[in-house]
């Protein structure tokens, strides 16, 4: 049973991309109707939290992370009013809500950012964002030589002659988090979703929110870096942990924190800060025993200090989807190694991800599951090029595939597309093969993805050993992962190419694939009761 004031700290938190999740209106995109219509679904799943992307009035440049209003739902999710009802429904359901907050920027379509057009340079409407002169002798080129993460330079020239930055694509000008309107604001929206009964907020780029006043050029190895990771950016959690600590039911801060540098990635995660943090090292690990074990065993090390959960999460709305992605050859993630054409083998990255959602749920602290992540879908990687959104994949001009393969609508049932979705075609089209990857065709099926993730989702309710808690390592061949959580509870994962041994009395409590001969196969893994 979870704390109720720490729920966080062992939840199972589902990730809505609520644009390719369920259609109720059908206009082939996904809407919060739709979320409600599945919250049985949802339920029986056994997830205890939801956490949605955002949803709020946007352009869409980038998903929805491009901002125009917090306090306005996207016209094709709904409404504000039907926000409120989801929240509140889900919780009849026993399940919170978690919203997304990208306190980095806003969308060029935010009535300050259009007031700051409006007022020309050396205006106080443009001291909430970065604008600056050129450099060159008329201002012609960018004022210093950052480059955008999507791509390309991280500043674009407005009409009077000034640039604004944006550290992701153009139509997302950076806030100045030196202004106290700014800081004022985003306080005022955490109170707005919090007030509507939102149980936390993920921070969207939690790391990059301050920047070097004087935007010198990024010189590698400098230290501070100009825009990443400064010791002002802590100041803001802080107040932003008090204000969710003045709540009867605390609401929790989960930050997006992408730091190499462990004790630097901590300090967000101490008493007065964050409540979690996503642990990228462990979703970026390649599908190796020693790796992985080095992973968790630094990813608990570190936590321990600060008295943080860790959190495990396999996949997301940015990274390949793990059916696809532990089919390759290399399977770990890296964005810049991300191309096109790259062979992948579909059964074994299926037997690897059902090895590896028992591993994830089995680990102490909270885990994310990514929508479709319970159905095995597999990275779409043939999308047209002219259905492709991702700036990723426009501003290099192709070169990167881009991240709408993984954000590609559920199939709900039926045999062909849109199966179930709503409409008839969905805002980015499913593939004809997906009739067998169906909830429909799945919840009939005992041996289904599906059948795995609500049988390990309803054991992680009910067995006290998981959630938050202890992990000790068993000692065993190096290329096999066995962990215990208890004095009777076991986890024991084989990475290894030939069978590995149970311990000698143990009962099966759930296994990802079929034991042979009483041995667990390779790139399996099993959830154990110990005599």
């Amino acid at each position: 049973m979870l704390n109720p004031h720490e729920w966080w700290r062992g939840a199972a938190i589902y990730q809505v991309y609520v644009r390719s999740f369920a259609d109720a209106d059908g206009d082939g995109v996904g809407d919060l109707a739709g979320v409600r219509s599945r919250l049985p679904y949802l339920a029986e799943l056994g997830v205890d939290a939801l956490w949605f992307n955002p949803w709020y009035a946007s352009p869409m440049a980038d998903g929805g992370y491009d901002v125009a209003d917090y306090r306005a739902i996207h016209p094709a999710f709904g409404t504000l009013a039907e926000a409120e009802r989801l929240i509140a429904e889900a919780l009849d359901h026993g399940i919170r809500t978690i919203v997304d907050i990208v306190p980095n920027h806003v969308s060029d379509q935010h009535r300050w950012f259009q007031e700051a057009l409006a007022a020309g340079p050396g205006s106080a409407a443009r001291e909430r964002f970065w604008f600056r002169d050129g450099r060159g002798g008329s201002g012609e080129l960018p004022p210093n030589n950052w480059t955008s993460q999507f791509g390309g330079s991280a500043w674009t020239r407005v009409p009077d002659g000034q640039w604004y930055l944006h550290r992701f694509a153009s139509p997302q000008p950076d806030l100045n988090w030196q202004h106290p309107d700014v800081r004022t604001e985003h306080e005022e929206v955490l109170r707005f979703w919090f007030d509507r009964g939102a149980a936390g907020v993920r921070i969207d780029s939690a790391a990059e929110v301050v920047k070097d006043p004087t935007l010198p050029d990024l010189v590698e190895g400098a230290d501070p870096h100009p825009y990443l990771d400064r010791d002002e950016i802590h100041d803001i959690y802080r107040g932003w942990r008090k204000l969710a600590e003045s709540y009867a039911q605390p609401r929790a801060l989960i930050g997006e924190v992408w730091l190499p540098d462990p004790e630097r990635f901590a300090r967000y995660l101490r008493q007065d800060e964050l409540h979690t943090a996503f642990n990228f090292g462990f979703l970026t690990c390649p599908w190796d025993a020693e790796r992985l074990r080095e992973t968790i065993t630094t990813t608990l090390a570190v936590h321990a200090p600060v008295h943080a959960p860790a959190t495990w999460v396999l996949a997301n709305h940015d990274i390949t989807r793990t059916v696809t992605r532990y089919g390759r050859a290399d399977t770990g993630f890296d964005f810049a190694a991300k191309a096109h054409g790259i062979p992948t083998d579909p059964a074994l990255g299926t037997r690897r991800a059902r090895a590896a959602a028992l591993l994830s749920l089995a680990l102490p602290g909270s885990v994310y599951l990514y929508q479709g992540e319970e159905l095995g879908l597999p990275e779409v990687e043939d999308l047209p090029v002219e259905v492709i959104e991702d700036p990723m994949f426009h501003r290099t001009d192709g070169a990167d595939p881009g991240r709408d393969g993984c954000r590609v609508p559920l199939p709900w049932s039926g045999d062909a597309p849109p199966f179930g979705f709503g409409g008839e075609a969905t805002w980015l089209p499913q593939p004809t093969g997906w009739s067998g990857l169906t909830v429909e065709r799945q919840a009939a099926d005992e041996g289904s993805m599906l059948a795995l993730y609500r049988a390990a989702l309803r054991l992680r309710r009910s067995e006290p050993a998981l959630g938050d808690g202890e992990l000790t390592w068993l000692e065993g061949h190096r290329e096999v992962l066995g962990f215990t959580r208890s004095d009777h509870f076991a986890c024991i994962v084989n990475l290894g190419a030939g069978p590995a041994e149970l311990p000698l009395g143990s009962r099966v409590l759930l296994c990802s694939g079929q034991l042979a001969d009483g041995e667990l196969p390779p790139d399996t893994a099993v959830w154990l009761r110990l005599p």
